[in-house]
């Protein structure tokens, strides 16, 4: 009977269930470890974030926020001393007018770099550096500027000086300090929000108290140990000469300091008690509840105003070391101050570069355009809204 019935075919084999493929563990970012960074044509193609109104209005701002000075700078380095008095004493300080011209050309830069797509592809020190430095000039203007004219109209009229009527015209002053004030507030305005989209993740919701222990806690340490005392240092030298003293100005400055150079002095004096303050309170975890954003911006903006404020007076107004025997020249106290604010504010930029070095380096945060690509689901998802 069963001979009679058809040859049974074997069925084919079933193929197991499919095992669901192991998740790959996440990073301590959340990023799966095997989440591919786009390369190629793919990464090439992908459009990058808009880029705000805000920021787009801020570097338009401060790009037109130059063209006064920049326009006065090219006057003067081609031969026509607009504004300038002393047409001889331009042809004396071409050097430090080509200077002041390049500085306020590497701002226009940046504000540039803001908004541009070549700006994201930049080094982050590329950025970071030159952004440090103008921080601390026109930080420091937009704070002396207002005492400056508080002073003016509150206390006598500033004595004249001596060769007053070979000085600048009387518009040179607001067209200046004017165009630096409002490219001051719209270039700092323009890094914040390029560097809220771009280092979001190092900084966000932190308190001092969250700062790692890491390694070279002793070295940032060591560092701040001998910043802040170099630091104080400035801040009673030029609390002194803004007070009226003279010991150690030159011959040419003792005669006739006017207001807004003490202005100035005192700004720095605050600035550099105010840089090694936040410092050791950073590096010695002060205050842990403290929001870690405040203190960090005053170390930028304080340890920028020192370093760049005394590169530039030791490059724009020398050594003062005028001696009959150049063997025994030796650097008078003045340029001792702007030393001491050149090496405190580069012992700031070390620790700060360590730091965030290795906070970065911890935190392993992607970059923006790399966690654009990660699929929004899970984990990766929260670090891409977190950015």
């Amino acid at each position: 009977m069963t001979s009679m019935l058809p040859a049974r075919t074997p069925a084919p084999a079933t193929p197991p269930a499919a095992m669901p493929a192991p998740t790959p563990a996440p990073t301590p970012n959340g990023v799966p470890a095997t989440a591919p960074r786009p390369t190629g044509t793919a990464a090439a193609l992908r459009p990058a974030a808009p880029v705000g109104r805000a920021r787009t209005a801020a570097t338009w701002t401060a790009v037109a926020a130059t063209v006064p000075y920049l326009g006065l700078k090219l006057l003067w380095l081609t031969g026509h001393p607009v504004g300038a008095g002393d047409a001889d004493a331009m042809d004396e300080l071409w050097l430090v007018n080509l200077l002041t011209f390049g500085m306020d050309a590497v701002a226009v830069l940046l504000a540039l770099s803001f908004v541009r797509p070549w700006g994201r592809r930049a080094p982050a020190g590329l950025v970071a550096f030159p952004m440090w430095v103008a921080t601390g000039l026109l930080g420091t203007v937009l704070v002396a500027l207002p005492l400056f004219l508080l002073a003016t109209l509150l206390l006598d009229p500033d004595q004249a000086p001596p060769a007053a009527d070979d000085g600048p015209s009387g518009w040179v002053f607001p067209v200046v300090y004017g165009g630096f004030a409002v490219q001051g507030v719209a270039l700092i305005t323009g890094f914040l929000l390029y560097a809220r989209e771009r280092w979001a993740g190092l900084l966000r919701h932190d308190r001092i108290g969250d700062l790692p222990r890491s390694p070279t806690l002793t070295t940032q340490r060591a560092f701040a140990c001998v910043a802040a005392p170099l630091a104080a240092g400035v801040a009673a030298a030029r609390v002194y000469w803004a007070s009226g003293g003279t010991t150690g100005l030159p011959p040419e400055w003792r005669e006739y300091r006017g207001r807004g150079v003490a202005v100035m002095d005192g700004v720095t004096a605050v600035m550099a008690v105010a840089a090694g303050a936040a410092l050791l309170l950073l590096v010695f975890r002060g205050r842990p509840g403290w929001r870690l954003r405040g203190p960090l911006a005053v170390v930028w903006t304080a340890a920028g105003s020192l370093f760049g404020w005394g590169s530039w007076q030791l490059v724009a107004f020398g050594t003062f070391t005028a001696a009959p025997d150049p063997r025994r020249a030796v650097p008078g106290l003045m340029t001792l101050v702007e030393a001491a604010q050149v090496v405190s504010g580069l012992l700031v930029l070390a620790v700060g570069a360590i730091a965030l070095a290795e906070r970065s380096a911890a935190r392993a945060v992607p970059d923006t355009a790399w966690a654009t690509a990660v699929p929004r689901s899970g984990r990766a998802a929260d670090v891409e809204s977190a950015q």
